[in-house]
């Protein structure tokens, strides 16, 4: 356990500035008002910014050039957010719960300690986002591009990932459990100390990838590539890789499985004891989020 502790804790501090701003997100007055709206005296589709703590839910934004905008701590559940450009923006403790980011442009943004649970990202392109410590519950990204983004802490219980690129990204300590990750690109992401169980990874790739301290208990690996893979003390307990492509005894004798491990050929698993998840006290909140300087405000209409 000591060779993980510290890149470990070293990875999780993104994710613990994350859930101070989600907390104080969620300690914002109700009085809050709606999000004010104007027009910008140059491009009537720029966002320039967008209030602390606003509100505009069921908002209608497709298509708009929102790139750069700063939603902090603010509430747009529900919105429809179809192939808007929003790279580089900062959408840092907001709740876009419900939310339609499909075939959006999400390049570079942050979407740290947001709330996106149930919002569809299907197509998108998040290319080098810091989602670390976002709430992505039942969120679909199928076919989406998140290579290269830091998923530090996040929670994908019951996403939908299958067909997207998350090739080499930041995947520590996450919660990949009942996800439908059918034909996903792993290759060459730090996966370590992530929950893995129950998931449907039938031809995903994992060529390349870090799985140290994973769990792979009760998932479906078949047609999954492993090759090159690090597995050390990778819980693959009930995991099946029956139907696995590149594993290596090498691999196998630094996991650890059980009788209920199924492997490809005449590879075997060792028993570990004492194999279990790290546990985490939660940090503490920090300052909430500063406001961005006064500049001009999102242009939105309210849905129906």
């Amino acid at each position: 356990m000591t060779q993980f502790a510290s890149p470990f804790f070293r990875r999780l501090a993104t994710a613990s500035l994350a859930a101070g701003v989600a907390m104080a997100a969620m300690m914002a007055s109700p009085a809050a008002a709606d999000i004010q709206l104007q027009f910008g005296a140059q491009d009537r589709d720029v966002a320039r910014m967008v209030s602390l703590g606003g509100s505009c839910n069921r908002c209608e934004l497709s298509g708009r050039d929102l790139s750069g905008a700063a939603f902090h701590g603010a509430s747009f559940t529900n919105a429809t957010l179809v192939g808007t450009d929003l790279s580089g923006a900062e959408l840092m403790g907001s709740n876009f719960s419900g939310s339609d980011f499909s075939r959006a442009d999400l390049d570079g943004a942050t979407l740290v300690g947001a709330n996106f649970t149930g919002a569809n990202f299907s197509g998108a392109s998040l290319e080098g986002a810091d989602a670390s410590g976002a709430t992505l519950v039942r969120t679909r990204f199928a076919n989406a591009d998140l290579s290269g983004a830091q998923l530090v802490g996040v929670n994908l219980n019951g996403a939908v990932l299958s067909g997207a690129d998350i090739s080499d990204a930041e995947i520590v300590a996450v919660t990949l459990a009942n996800v439908s990750a059918r034909g996903t690109d792993f290759s060459g992401s730090d996966i370590g100390m992530s929950n893995l169980t129950n998931g449907d990874f039938r031809s995903a790739d994992f060529s390349g990838a870090t799985l140290n301290g994973a769990r792979l208990t009760g998932g479906d690996f078949a047609g999954a590539d492993f090759e090159d893979a690090e597995m050390n003390r990778t819980d693959i307990r009930g995991a099946d890789l029956s139907r696995a492509r590149g594993l290596s005894q090498a691999q196998i004798a630094r996991s650890c499985g059980d009788a209920n491990t199924r492997l490809p050929g005449n590879l075997s698993a060792r028993t570990c004891r004492g194999v279990g998840g790290v546990r985490v006290s939660p940090p503490a909140p920090p300052r909430p989020p500063v406001p961005p300087r006064s500049r001009n405000l999102v242009v939105a209409s309210s849905g129906r």
